[in-house]
């Protein structure tokens, strides 16, 4: 067993080896230009672009002429949200997105509403779910896309994409959603849902960094995306620059081995999931399950530990688990994840969480020694807290009045 356990999968997962033999070729032999068509080595490598075209297409319900490949999911997101919203000014100048979304979704919307943009930010319910009928009240004559994410990165719940697809056709709306966690881990079908653009990323699925794509509708309806990187019309014009060969080969035989194991493979990694929440739930008090208790991703589990904060467990645990904190830290200042806050979940709580992700490759005796040290380390933390003693003596903490006014978390 490796040391510390890896269990922050939703932030990267290792490249499986299969993956990395598949992409070697085209860093040595196939080193072509795929641009290049006057020779056999761009011939090769444009053969093998085009291949892992079709391929991803295919996992999406899609046709190969719909995938264009970016850099990651942070560009498609760019991409798709700026593109539309300046293909279609004359039409209307609204789009609407949801408060847990990624910063790379909500930064975009934020860029355009100060270049003269309406953007409609959505709570949403206290699972991280989208309430349809604030959705369908938020559409106006001027809105031209709604964005939201397919599952979560923080806590993994799951949206209702056919349900909101749908919504947004009957409304003759452009429905885009950043898929970066979902692909690969549940079926997604873009014909079936309704949806018109979507953003995907190599890394999350056993890929390599540094690829992913964004599928953009060609037919009923055909939707009008302006480019937004210039340079040499690549990628049918809305993505300039030279192709990374070896990523895109390996991005879509990462999409290949996720989509053959998915009936199989999650259904093993959530029962790993369970084992470990049962195993913290079960041997440690005052703690919060974050997210749809089930309609989640089946490798995610976000918990709050009441009277400790986020960070200190980390620090504690940083040489025995990899997790990453339900906090996000600034240059300057602490502030509690906005994914929670938009659950309503209060600022203490927010700042002591923790995701754990799991992967393909975690292993029961991982998640065994994971629930141990974290028993063991919130069991001694908890030691060191006074507002911990005071709950347990039966105070409510809400009702002291505390001398200064910054108490401690």
């Amino acid at each position: 067993m490796n040391r510390p356990v890896y269990l922050d999968n939703n932030a990267t997962t290792p490249i499986d080896p299969r993956v990395l033999e598949a992409m070697m070729q085209y860093f040595t032999e196939h080193f072509g230009n795929a641009a290049s068509k006057t020779h056999v080595y761009g011939q090769r490598a444009r053969a093998a672009v085009e291949t892992a075209r079709e391929s991803l297409a295919a996992a999406l319900g899609a046709v190969a002429k719909e995938i264009v490949f970016t850099s990651g999911a942070t560009e498609s997101n760019n991409i798709a949200i700026k593109g539309v919203a300046a293909a279609h000014r004359q039409r209307g100048n609204h789009l609407i997105t949801q408060a847990t979304e990624h910063k790379a979704v909500l930064d975009p919307c934020a860029w355009l509403e100060k270049h003269g943009h309406r953007v409609t930010v959505l709570g949403t319910d206290a699972s991280g779910q989208v309430r349809l009928d604030e959705l369908a009240e938020a559409i106006t004559p001027e809105t031209v896309l709604v964005s939201i994410m397919a599952a979560n990165n923080e806590i993994g719940t799951l949206q209702h994409l056919a349900e909101i697809g749908a919504l947004c056709r009957e409304r003759g709306v452009l429905f885009h959603t950043d898929a970066a966690q979902a692909f690969g881990k549940i079926h997604l079908d873009v014909k079936a849902m309704n949806i018109d653009l979507l953003s995907a990323s190599g890394h999350k699925v056993y890929g390599p960094k540094g690829i992913g794509l964004l599928y953009v509708r060609r037919r009923d309806p055909y939707v009008r995306c302006e480019t937004i990187i210039h340079g040499g019309g690549h990628e049918l014009g809305l993505r300039s620059g030279t192709l990374n060969v070896p990523g895109i080969v390996g991005f879509a035989r990462a999409a290949e081995l996720c989509l053959d194991a998915m009936d199989t493979e999650m259904p093993r990694i959530a029962e790993l999931r369970d084992r470990l929440q049962r195993g913290l739930f079960d041997h440690i008090d005052e703690l919060k399950l974050n997210g749809h208790p089930t309609e989640r991703l089946a490798n995610n589990l976000n918990v709050s530990f009441a009277y400790i904060e986020g960070e200190s467990l980390m620090l504690n645990l940083e040489n025995d688990i990899a997790v990453s904190s339900g906090s996000a830290c600034t240059s300057e200042l602490l502030k509690p994840s906005h994914v929670l806050a938009a659950l309503g979940v209060g600022e203490d709580l927010a700042q002591s969480s923790l995701r754990f992700s799991l992967s393909r490759f975690t292993t029961a005796e991982e998640i065994d020694y994971a629930v141990d040290r974290v028993r063991t380390v919130v069991a001694k933390l908890r030691e060191m807290s006074p507002l911990y003693e005071m709950a347990q003596q039966g105070i409510d903490l809400s009702k002291v009045e505390w001398n200064d006014p910054g108490h401690p978390h």
